[in-house]
């Protein structure tokens, strides 16, 4: 609907104004004298028809119509509607969106299979969808997706193995809930629980604990539906290459209805939140790295300031403090002090006021930091409270993961690597807002995972940012186009530490030289060719690809 009134919109634009201002000229042409006009005359009137016809089309063409806009074709000067049927699907941060007419929801087992033997015979795309959060919008396609949303129930608990088996679909909050009453919970989290199960552990989604490998590591068992061959069990004893391959299948092997997962008890957290610096964590980070279950480094660009957050089970506290050190009111005083009249508890409210205005950034920064000095100390909860934490609004991210040795031999890239990005920041003037957040987990059996590895490799996962806190179109823009220069500087960095980019938040290049960088890159770290010989095999005809695994997974030659 939006689209079909911008469309009527656009139209009235460029015909009533141009129809308007050349009124007096349609008069003259109908009330010019007989053919007895002097030749001048009708040269003249016909050259301003021409000239009228001619702003009419060039308006038309050259207006920036989306590269997706059905009617761009259209007739011109025609009223050309959009389908009514069509479903608009956004990701999280509305920075990717497609127009599709198939949107289909099974409710259950065969009708997911019958929809994908459907898919197959017509050879039509219908892409798994997830949840949509996936800030790079990996699970969409504008030919047609699945979401198996209907499909979220718990199948089985079972207490003394401690496994939960349930359906894709389900939330991972909503999981968390049901787990609660047989004491059980997840080893791990991502920052957010919204995601559906299936898409959590395809993309490689992860918390933090050197200790604690990403969520893929968590599935001991998949039923996975192929367009081809229909409905396959997999487990480390039933196919096992083909299980680990598809337990980070990025949703292009087939589509995952159900899942069992290794739980464990269910456990309370203490999380220590201070304030330090460079210095102090380049003395204590292989100290803090081995002692901590849980914990993460919140390093704030154009301060010193870095902010350290460790969880660890109550038994490890003999007294902790479970009060924060300052009140709620003072620690937001300096940001009061910054902006009184807009302040709205958030940082990315201060950023709208001049989100790419590098000293502007920085005093945010400046204020942020000021913020956790008065907010340190102890709360205690459960662990799916604990882990869990609000990311901020809409954003631009970029994640990339790289080994950095292990507990008891850290390489200590993980800080060299920060370290780097820091100065590259300051160079550049960035107005790189807080936090970069770095988190690390084990490795992962998965071939696929950006944490793989058959060593006992510790990861170390290091995100950007630049939020999107407005809904001007122009500011947007330009904040996008800020954000992949801030990122390409990242970039520079990633060959020398072995730095890949999390499924999730991967972005394609537009440049061919540069897509053909990435893919050449993707072939020396990943298994792309088994990898296709899979998809070939479970999905000929590319009914669960879309336009982004076509790019990084090009099938260069015959898969054999």
């Amino acid at each position: 609907m939006r689209h079909l009134l911008l469309s009527r919109l656009l139209l009235r634009r460029s015909s009533n104004p141009t129809a308007s201002h050349h009124l007096p000229l349609l008069r003259a042409l109908s009330s010019a004298p007989s053919p007895a006009s002097s030749d001048a005359d009708l040269r003249k009137y016909a050259g301003y028809a021409l000239l009228l016809l001619g702003c009419g089309a060039a308006t038309y063409y050259s207006f920036p119509f989306p590269a997706d806009a059905l009617h761009k074709k259209a007739v011109p000067f025609k009223y050309a509607p959009l389908p009514e049927d069509l479903h608009a699907v956004s990701n999280w941060s509305a920075t990717h969106e497609v127009h599709a007419r198939v949107l289909l929801q099974p409710d259950s087992l065969q009708a997911l299979e019958d929809a994908l033997a459907t898919a197959h015979k017509e050879r039509r795309k219908l892409r798994p969808l997830g949840s949509g959060l996936s800030p790079n919008g990996i699970g969409l396609s504008r030919a047609g997706m699945v979401s198996l949303a209907l499909m979220d129930k718990v199948l089985d608990v079972d207490v003394k193995k401690k496994t939960v088996t349930v359906q894709a679909g389900i939330r991972v909050a909503e999981l968390v809930d049901a787990l609660r009453e047989h004491g059980l919970t997840l080893q791990n989290f991502a920052s957010i629980r919204e995601q559906q199960v299936g898409g959590f552990i395809q993309v490689g989604a992860h918390g933090t604990g050197a200790r604690l490998p990403p969520v893929d590591e968590q599935v001991i068992s998949m039923k996975l539906v192929t367009p081809a061959k229909g409905t396959i069990e997999l487990s480390k004893e039933k196919d096992p290459e083909l299980f680990y391959l598809a337990r980070c299948g990025l949703g292009g092997l087939g589509v995952v209805a159900e899942v069992t997962l290794q739980c464990v008890e269910r456990h309370q957290l203490v999380e220590h939140t201070f304030v330090s610096n460079a210095d102090e964590v380049m003395k204590n980070h292989k100290k803090w790295l081995s002692e901590n279950k849980h914990i993460k480094y919140l390093w704030i660009p154009y301060t010193d300031t870095v902010v350290v957050v460790q969880c660890n089970p109550p038994s490890k506290w003999r007294s902790p403090k479970l009060t924060s050190k300052y009140g709620r009111d003072e620690a937001l005083q300096h940001v009061r002090n910054l902006y009184r009249e807009s302040l709205k508890k958030y940082r990315e409210k201060l950023l709208a006021l001049d989100p790419l205005d590098k000293d502007h950034v920085m005093k945010v920064n400046k204020a942020e930091a000021e913020y956790w000095k008065k907010s340190e100390g102890y709360r205690m909860g459960w662990s799916d409270e604990i882990l869990g934490f609000d990311c901020g609004g809409q954003q631009w991210v970029s994640e990339n993961c790289f080994p950095t040795g292990s507990l008891a031999k850290p390489s200590m890239k993980d800080l060299d690597y920060v370290e780097k990005l820091l100065q590259l920041i300051e160079k550049e003037d960035i107005p790189a807002p807080a936090p970069i957040e770095q988190r690390w987990t084990a490795h992962s059996k998965s071939p696929m995972s950006p944490a793989s590895s058959s060593e006992e490799d510790v990861f170390s996962w290091v995100g950007v940012i630049m939020y999107l806190p407005t809904s001007d179109a122009r500011q947007r823009k330009e904040i996008t186009e800020e954000f992949f220069n801030y990122r390409s500087l990242a970039q520079s960095l990633w060959d020398d530490y072995s730095a890949y980019e999390h499924w999730a938040k991967i972005e394609v290049p537009k440049d061919k030289d540069e897509l053909a960088e990435l893919q050449d890159r993707l072939r020396k770290r990943f298994p792309v060719d088994a990898y296709n010989k899979a998809r070939m095999e479970l999905d000929p005809n590319k009914v669960l690809s879309n336009a982004k695994l076509e790019k990084l997974f090009p099938v260069l030659e015959p898969v054999k």
